[in-house]
């Protein structure tokens, strides 16, 4: 009877997806720089911070999790990053992406986060997005990444993909030096 050849099929199936796939990120980074990102986070002491209180200042949110064994460079980084560019005027939160959740697998507390936070020697304040809402607007998709603020409040394309254990404020350098 009939008989099809099933790789003109195949090719047209692939290329299909991979066109959505491409329509799909190109929508997404439109939607990013298209303008703010409005959102919400509260600190580990339980003072929220929002998009329209940081508007007028350069915010790096660098988003990670204290069980991520990178984090552990990040936060040095973070730190040095937070010394040298807060005469500059930019601001530098750590954001936990860490569950609230007692029951969930990915939990940690405030307690935990601040004494995480402490034996790092980090200075900078520290967030929670517990159920990713925060990260997910600004597109983050892996940890260790760090997204930049203007003053307007229009973000950067997520940044990630860092050496966590080289100079986090001489690789973030030309991209603050935009915003600046």
């Amino acid at each position: 009877m009939f008989q099809t050849n099933r790789k003109p099929l195949f090719a047209v199936f692939l290329m299909v997806l991979l066109s959505l796939s491409f329509l799909s990120s190109f929508a997404r980074s439109q939607n990013r720089s298209a303008g703010p990102v409005d959102f919400s986070l509260h600190t580990i002491d339980g003072q929220t911070i929002t998009s329209d209180s940081l508007r007028g200042e350069v915010v790096v949110l660098a988003f990670g999790a204290s069980w991520l064994p990178l984090s552990k460079a990040q936060l040095q980084g973070v730190r040095k990053l937070a010394d040298e560019y807060s005469d500059r005027g930019v601001v530098v939160y750590w954001v936990s992406t860490e569950s609230e959740d007692p029951k969930s697998k990915n939990f940690a507390s405030d307690d935990q986060l601040r004494a995480f936070a402490q034996k790092y020697g980090l200075k900078v304040t520290v967030l929670r997005d517990p159920d990713g809402a925060t990260s997910k607007k600004f597109g983050v998709d892996q940890l260790p990444s760090f997204v930049i603020i203007d003053k307007q409040g229009t973000p950067t394309e997520p940044i990630g993909g860092l050496d966590p254990n080289g100079n986090l404020a001489n690789q973030l350098a030309s991209r603050l030096d935009k915003v600046l």
